[in-house]
């Protein structure tokens, strides 16, 4: 059966732009960072993708190494645009994808060097079948390779028509200054920064907002449940189907100490307390910020998606509740 979207779905979803620029992104946005590789359900993976969209969730978050393997997540993206999306829709879509990490051996398979950024582009467009993707982000500084040569790879990635818009992600805030003012004196403003923010990663704080405010470029967290830690997952203990239990990816047992998973209670007991799940309350409260452009999720099932979502219909927090969750967070 072919896929029909929502015809009401741009009705329930908020919109906002992105810092200086003209483009506008959803609230909430669907990272594929799992759970659409060679290695996952694909029906499962489509489901997800037309819940998103029937949602309003126009802008779908890659990068060259999701999976696994290593790839397959563009892959399966580009099967689904191609089976159920069609050209007719492709402009109601902001597509993302990103290179910094290891994607093949020798030296130019990972990092900020010109050779790899556009090499790794060229790959993804032929993986996902896309003449251009909307964002492209360098995904993490390089530490040997100067600022400018990376930079100067962003810019001419959108003159040659490969990208519109292009961003950095995982750079401190003092060079995410400097990367944004040489994008700026390039001619090609830096759209977005993608940084890891939730309750219980702070660090953006320490200055990566201001820098953020003052240069008119947006922020768009990614992990903002702390990969599913912010949920009613984990309340009970640790489920065998749960990525703790697995012990694959960057999620572990040891991220799940006695003392935090009495602040993931004590975070739910308020969060029952406002009328909303704890997932809610958490992605709630990263877009409390005016300086968010949007929020990355990731979902193994259209329910969740869903479920934040619904996060929008109570964003705003009293000055009570807020003094709540910190004192809950202090270590």
């Amino acid at each position: 059966m072919s896929y029909i979207p929502n015809i009401n779905r741009y009705e329930q979803m908020d919109y906002r732009r992105c810092g200086q620029s003209g483009l506008k992104l959803p609230a909430i946005s669907l990272g594929l960072w799992h759970n659409f590789g060679q290695l996952d359900d694909f029906e499962n993976a489509r489901q997800l993708i037309h819940r998103a969209f029937d949602l309003g969730i126009t802008h779908f978050d890659l990068a060259n190494n999701y999976g696994p393997p290593p790839g397959s997540a563009e892959e399966n993206y580009g099967k689904i645009l191609k089976q159920d999306f069609g050209r007719f829709l492709r402009d109601e879509l902001i597509i993302s994808t990103k290179a910094g990490y290891r994607m093949w051996p020798g030296p130019y398979g990972e990092w900020g060097s010109r050779k790899y950024l556009i090499s790794s582009l060229d790959q993804s467009l032929k993986r996902t079948g896309l003449n251009y993707v909307d964002i492209f982000y360098h995904h993490r500084p390089d530490p040997e390779t100067p600022l400018e040569e990376s930079m100067q790879a962003l810019h001419d990635i959108v003159k040659s028509g490969k990208a519109l818009y292009v961003g950095i992600s995982n750079y401190p805030a003092e060079v995410a200054r400097k990367a944004i003012q040489m994008l700026k004196e390039l001619g090609t403003p830096c759209l977005l920064h993608q940084p890891k923010y939730s309750l219980f990663e702070r660090w953006v704080e320490d200055g990566l907002l201001d820098v953020l405010e003052e240069t008119g470029t947006g922020c768009i967290p990614y992990s903002p449940l702390a990969q599913g830690l912010l949920s009613d997952r984990y309340l009970k203990g640790i489920p065998k189907d749960s990525r703790v239990a697995k012990g694959v990816g960057f999620l572990t047992e040891s991220h799940l100490s006695p003392d935090k998973l009495e602040k993931i209670k004590q975070l739910n007991e308020l969060a029952v307390e406002r009328s909303t799940t704890l997932a809610q309350m958490a992605l709630a409260w990263v877009l409390k910020d005016p300086r968010v452009s949007s929020v990355l999720i990731g979902a193994s099932r259209p329910e969740q998606i869903s479920d934040a979502v619904e996060c929008l219909e109570k964003l705003y927090f009293e000055p009570e509740e807020l003094s709540a969750i910190e004192n809950i967070l202090k270590p």
